[in-house]
């Protein structure tokens, strides 16, 4: 089981700043996964030709369940408020998460974290200015999803950029999750190094490898996190894509064969 996680930059191509929906379904078939959590998610914004990102996402996977959840609705840098669960399925323009499986969903789950309640300083990418930034509300998306691996929550999310205050949001997020079944996978960008989330959350970590910027990255910000009893990892992909500037992280999970863990259980006798 592949399960991956994409900050997609409102499917922009750092090529040339164009949003082009061949380039999004691109990046998505070279994840080759059967679970992807998106942060930085367009849905309906003219920068990204109105359409929805999540939807465009199921498609290249062949998915059929999944869903988009608005951190806030209008545009970000310009005019908006903050989303509440009457906008899941609003006409309006928003940006947000979305979460989508080819294994189906029982249920879905969705924790709200608002904004951090100052602005907080922030140094340009490739410049030293300093500038104060606002901070936007974000949220988390859980699913409780019937895998080959058995029943299991996956949940994505995209964390304040503000220090402090995404640890706090990373502790209310997963205490919300430890209230669903188990094992648990936490995939997104949660705007902190390691070791942070490993310490804050106390999950373990599935993937350690720097994932921004994508052409050089030098710091992980995309993190995969679990809790439970769950399947060994053996593999770990950070893929350089056609959108964003965040690197995909992708884990394989998969179980050992009970033969094998049988024997492996079974005493060894002196000879």
């Amino acid at each position: 089981m592949r399960l991956a996680t994409l900050n997609l930059l409102n499917g922009m191509s750092l090529s040339d700043r164009c949003v082009t929906p061949s380039r999004l379904a691109d990046a998505v078939r070279a994840l080759r996964a059967d679970v992807v959590g998106l942060q930085e998610v367009d849905r309906y914004q003219p920068r990204s030709h109105s359409a929805d990102l999540t939807r465009q996402v199921a498609e290249a996977m062949g998915a059929e369940h999944w869903r988009f959840v608005p951190a806030l609705v209008g545009t970000p840098g310009a005019a908006w408020r903050a989303a509440h669960d009457g906008d899941h399925d609003g006409d309006e323009a928003a940006y947000g998460i979305g979460l989508v499986s080819r294994y189906p969903v029982r249920s879905w789950h969705v924790t709200r974290l608002p904004a951090a309640p100052v602005p907080s300083p922030i140094v340009l990418p490739g410049t030293r200015q300093v500038i104060w930034l606002k901070d936007e509300p974000r949220v988390g998306l859980a699913a409780v999803i019937e895998t080959p691996l058995g029943v299991m929550t996956v949940a994505t999310t995209h964390l304040s950029f503000v220090p402090l205050w995404n640890g706090k949001q990373l502790r209310t997020l997963t205490g919300d999750l430890d209230r669903l079944p188990g094992p648990r996978v936490l995939l997104g960008d949660l705007n902190m190094p390691p070791p942070f989330p490993r310490v804050l959350s106390r999950w373990q970590v599935l993937a350690r490898t720097p994932t921004y910027p994508a052409w050089d990255p030098k710091i992980q910000l995309d993190h995969v996190l679990g809790s439970g009893d769950l399947p060994p990892v053996v593999s770990v992909e950070s893929p350089e894509l056609a959108v964003s500037d965040h690197r995909g992280l992708l884990v394989e999970l998969r179980p050992v064969p009970a033969v094998r863990a049988a024997s492996a259980a079974r005493p060894r006798r002196d000879r």
